[in-house]
């Protein structure tokens, strides 16, 4: 527009140069007149075209530094995976600037949406609060607004966590907010984290309740077959009949045993846990290392309690640490015997399948409820604090069978009794 006003000045004054030259007769001066006024003109031209050249080059120059702005600001808010959005307080209505958020479609579209239907979403226990929140800023109640709910996708049967803060963007004459502006974050990973750094300080806490547990175990534990070693010993020289004396002595024995047992339990696992103890691979018969395991029992057998066997096989060869898997196999025939008043206990082992054999012990006593099938495994953890053991044996099974290559899992059902497998390679 303003170039056409220039080239109708020009125009202008070359018409009015010729009527004065007419005009006063100067017809001979014309030729001269006209190139002095072509001249202007173009330099007029000139003048504007290098003006607007200047004009285009400063607005481009602008553009750009805007473009760059742009790239970084969605550079910070898809680093931040964040959603930038605007609320109309006038209209109730959302509408979404930017939304760099990780979930991408899985989020629910508030886009447009009435500030009301856009709750629906919410987890219903953080529906309300939320509402009101947002609606203390909207009315002007608050300057602020910071929220953290969960967010639910019906058809996924899934939810995820976003984080939100508001402020004001824009007031009406009287101060009152007609423009709120957002922003929004999915905070999975960090509910995530936080989830795990709970549970981590949780069974940091049950582990020191179980080691304070274990040592107020432990003390009794080994108090009691200490007290009696010392006892017997100490009135056994008092003592002349022989039948009498030998009884002590077997009491003495069964006590020294006893203690001997509970330290073994405490170093092998230490042992196993550091490394320390080396896997002595050989070769022998499970049968006869199973039915050696069972001889130890048989003769301490609750009244009223059978020991059997059930073999798929009348021999099978087997490769692995025969020691380790003969300290599991007495662990677990030695907590059924603890836990099995009236019944039976079978010993067995399966087929093997692709290299791998499972060894299993199946017992009618008390059971084990769903609640406490894990925590049995766990170290010093006991189901009943008045069953002697340290609460170490099944644990001690567990590791060992780890470090086989193998697993120790467990079925029970509360007063039908349980069975434990033992799935390990044998070759």
């Amino acid at each position: 527009m303003r170039f056409g006003k220039y080239l109708y000045f020009c125009t202008y004054m070359i018409n009015l140069t010729i009527n004065i030259a007419l005009d006063i007769q100067f017809l001979n001066m014309l030729p001269h007149v006209l190139l002095v006024l072509v001249i202007i003109s173009l330099g007029v031209v000139l003048w504007y075209q290098i003006r607007a050249g200047k004009q285009l080059k400063s607005e481009l120059q602008m553009l750009d530094k805007v473009g760059k702005h742009n790239v970084e600001y969605e550079f910070v808010l898809g680093t931040m995976k964040l959603s930038i959005w605007h609320l109309d307080v006038k209209t109730g209505k959302f509408t979404f600037e930017h939304d760099f958020r990780e979930k991408g479609n899985n989020y629910i579209n508030v886009d447009g949406m009435a500030m009301g239907d856009s709750l629906l979403p919410l987890d219903p226990h953080d529906t309300e609060r939320v509402r009101q929140s947002l609606a203390d800023l909207c009315d002007g109640h608050s300057s602020a607004y910071h929220e953290i709910y969960r967010v639910l996708i019906p058809y996924e049967n899934s939810s995820y966590w976003e984080e939100s803060y508001a402020t004001v963007a824009a007031r009406d004459v009287d101060g009152k907010p007609v423009k709120i502006v957002g922003t929004t974050q999915c905070i999975d990973d960090r509910k995530a984290l936080e989830d795990a750094l709970v549970k981590a300080r949780n069974r940091a806490e049950e582990s020191d309740r179980l080691k304070t547990a274990f040592i107020a175990n432990m003390s009794h534990e080994i108090r009691t077959p200490l007290n009696a070693i010392v006892g017997f010993t100490s009135v056994l020289p008092d003592i002349d009949d022989q039948d009498e004396r030998k009884s002590l002595l077997d009491l003495i024995h069964e006590n020294t045993q006893k203690l001997l047992r509970i330290v073994d339990d405490v170093v092998n696992i230490s042992k196993i846990e550091s490394g320390q103890e080396q896997l002595v691979m050989t070769t022998f018969d499970l049968n006869t290392l199973l039915a050696e395991a069972m001889a130890v029992f048989a003769e301490k057998l609750n009244p009223g309690v059978e020991l059997n066997i059930s073999f798929a096989q009348d021999a099978l060869s087997v490769t692995t640490d025969m020691i380790r898997l003969s300290t599991i196999a007495k662990h677990l025939i030695s907590n059924a015997m603890k836990f099995t008043q009236q019944g039976s206990i079978i010993v067995g082992f399966d087929n093997p399948v692709d290299g791998r054999v499972c060894i299993w012990v199946r017992d009618t006593g008390k059971g084990i409820a769903e609640e406490n099938l894990e925590r049995i495994f766990e170290r010093f953890y006991k189901v009943d604090e008045f069953i002697p053991g340290a609460g170490l044996g099944l644990s001690i099974c567990r590791v060992m069978a780890s470090s086989l290559g193998g697993s120790v899992t467990v079925e029970s059902k509360l007063g039908e009794g349980s069975i434990f497998r033992v799935d390990i390679p044998i070759k």
